[in-house]
């Protein structure tokens, strides 16, 4: 009995702690009715006017869609008002990143919109924010989803992954551009081909209308589009100032050993080039996410080894990453290309349970003819 009693208890304490906006998100309420003029629509948790739909009931918060703020500050889901199309709105700073608007809206216009290798999130349009001390803009972009979410089924599609990513990068370093946090967390996929029908934004294994759970096509049915966001320590450079050398500054993946001996050295100025870091970055980030926690990824290990290397000048760069990844990518069978990705340690039952599931569509797609990547 007092077991229901502390659950009911926490229960009314959460719900309580819900109807109050998490301090990111008022902003966004404070300029509900301005994005609306400009046809973007956010949920009804942000309206002025918001009464928590729980109110006066005895359920939990999270079982109602207005129940979920949006985790990520400095970005909010929105609806575009045109089409109904599902859209992300991320707040800038300019005095915090003044390159940011510039840079996105350069990967955005023509011609380097229309180049298949470039790989930077399209930028629908860019709204400076009225009568704001902050000079803020909102930055308008389709709502993607993280690059492993859904999870991938085989390696083919972690290879197309992987071609995408050092596709994208080699276009931005070949435009002088060097994205300078370029981490798993800032690559994502464009999801409309694997959910056709959309998602909740905030709950992504649930539908738009928060009654259903969200069905999806997997990579190898419908191909994905993968896109590198957040430009907010980029750089572009000009051809005179190359290579470039610039104060350090950490990103997500703080790892780069030409960081870690700056900050050990604690000199009053540290420089780098930053695309060399950018080649790291990418490396590392399938040698974490890939290479260590899954099984049969050794035949990128020789690449990665050499994009890691704690002396910069001595990683290849993104053209010769290229080069020697569709060399890699041209020796890998079918057979291996169709494999269940697996990860280390996975227990007997479900390696069982879900290498069925895997065999069954692998049949369907080899009498199908879908190709494996």
């Amino acid at each position: 009995m007092s077991g229901d009693v502390d659950r009911t208890t926490r229960r009314q304490t959460h719900n309580l702690a819900a109807e109050r906006l998490l301090s990111y998100e008022k902003f966004w309420k404070e300029h509900f009715h301005w994005l609306e003029s400009h046809g973007y629509q956010l949920r009804p948790r942000y309206h002025p006017n918001w009464v928590p739909s729980w109110r006066g009931t005895e359920k939990f918060c999270r079982d109602f869609e207005d129940g979920w703020e949006f985790p990520f500050p400095p970005f909010i889901d929105a609806t575009r008002i045109s089409d109904g199309a599902l859209v992300a709105l991320k707040k800038v700073s300019k005095p915090e990143h003044p390159h940011e608007a510039d840079i996105a809206r350069l990967l955005s216009s023509e011609p380097l919109a229309s180049d298949s290798r470039n790989h930077s999130v399209p930028v629908y349009e860019i709204l400076h924010v009225p009568d704001d001390d902050e000079d803020l803009d909102v930055i308008v972009m389709p709502f993607l989803r993280a690059y492993n979410d859904p999870h991938f089924d085989t390696f083919g599609e972690v290879v197309a992954f992987f071609h995408q990513v050092f596709e994208g990068l080699q276009f931005l370093h070949e435009h002088l551009i060097a994205h300078r946090d370029c981490n798993g967390c800032n690559i994502m996929l464009d999801p409309s081909t694997l959910y056709p029908n959309s998602f909740h934004p905030v709950c992504t294994d649930k539908t738009r209308d928060f009654k259903h759970h969200v069905d999806h096509f997997t990579r190898t049915q419908r191909s994905c589009k993968y896109y590198f966001i957040d430009f907010g320590l980029s750089r572009r450079y000009k051809p005179e100032d190359m290579p470039p050398l610039e104060p350090i500054i950490r990103g997500g993946d703080k790892s780069a050993p030409e960081h870690q001996e700056a900050l050990l050295a604690r000199k009053k100025s540290n420089l780098c080039n930053p695309f060399p870091t950018d080649v790291y970055y990418i490396g590392n980030m399938i040698l974490e996410d890939f290479i260590r926690p899954k099984q049969g990824f050794e035949f990128m290990k020789p690449l990665i080894n050499d994009m890691i290397q704690a002396d910069p000048e001595k990683r290849p760069t993104m053209d010769q990453v290229m080069s020697r990844f569709d060399e890699t990518r041209k020796s890998l069978s079918e057979s291996k290309l169709r494999s269940r990705v697996v990860q280390r340690g996975e227990k007997p039952l479900p390696k069982i349970f879900f290498g069925l599931g895997h065999l069954a569509r692998r049949v369907q797609f080899i009498l199908g003819s879908v190709p494996p990547a």
